[in-house]
């Protein structure tokens, strides 16, 4: 098993990378598994003071349960991965069950920044992009996926985003195999990884 951490700033095109490579490697042989699935579920939290979260902090993450599931398919396991929603800040009681593939990929904005879960990791990838290319899509996607305003972007932008990326994710560049500039874009570096793959599948 390969497994492959993608990590990077909001908005860097983390997932514009890994859909790029998930394409390139036949069906069946590749497993996508979301940071995001992992935020503590806030149910006991009043649904006003939910939209407070610092999403970008890494005590926001349930680290402890995703370095679990991540141990449980290099093992041979099945896992059941959680369901969250950004507009309600909860977990969904129904889960998704994944089984063991040939490659993992481990995609989310703070996945450096836990030692168990990096030491996990086979290749280590960091997608860098200018803040201000990441705030225009951070916007976009807010708007239409989080149901967010404008206003409401702009002022999470300053309060947390930008200062969490500086004190928490720009510095696990560091542990980057692999920094990939332009995000989605850079053919070539994409060209790279799954080239690095499709070695490792024919050596299983």
């Amino acid at each position: 098993m390969l497994i492959i951490g993608i990590a990077g700033g909001t908005g860097s095109g983390k997932t514009t990378v890994v859909n790029r490579i998930v394409e390139c490697i036949p069906p069946g042989e590749v497993v996508v598994i979301p940071q995001d699935s992992y935020y503590r579920d806030s149910s006991h939290i009043p649904m006003e003071q939910r939209q407070n979260i610092n999403f970008d902090h890494p005590s926001s993450i349930e680290f402890e349960l995703l370095v679990d599931h991540v141990s449980r398919l290099k093992s041979g396991l099945e896992i059941n991965q959680p369901i969250y929603s950004y507009l309600t800040c909860t977990r969904s009681t129904e889960t998704i069950p994944i089984a063991p593939r040939h490659v993992v990929i481990i995609e989310g904005i703070l996945i450096f920044t836990d030692p168990n879960l990096r030491d996990l990791m086979d290749i280590k990838v960091f997608v860098d992009a200018d803040a201000d290319d990441r705030l225009s899509r951070v916007i976009c996607r807010d708007i239409v996926e989080r149901g967010r305003s404008v206003n409401m972007v702009l002022e999470r932008y300053e309060k947390t985003v930008k200062p969490m990326h500086l004190q928490f994710i720009e510095p696990t560049k560091r542990y980057a195999d692999i920094i990939v500039p332009q995000g989605g874009n850079n053919s070539v570096a994409i060209n790279i990884l799954t080239s690095i793959i499709e070695k490792n599948l024919k050596g299983t």
